[in-house]
């Protein structure tokens, strides 16, 4: 399987995106707040993180697309 890392803007957009999901969960609150929120949450956190995107590999296999 070929890993392809995310560019730094990718980073940032999906760090950003993240902690836009996590501030919407702590303002209605971490005890109202459905737990399927946290799944995108935590997987654009990670996926910023560690430059690695499941998304993206995903959708590069499913519409059988080069990376670029």
């Amino acid at each position: 399987m070929n890993m392809q890392k995310v560019t730094r803007p990718v980073r940032f957009f999906l760090l950003s995106v993240s902690a836009f999901i996590w501030a919407g969960i702590w303002h209605t609150g971490f005890d109202l707040s459905s737990w399927l929120l946290y799944f995108p949450a935590a997987f654009l956190l990670l996926a910023a993180m560690t430059g690695i995107c499941p998304g993206i590999i995903f959708f590069n296999r499913l519409f059988k697309t080069r990376p670029s």
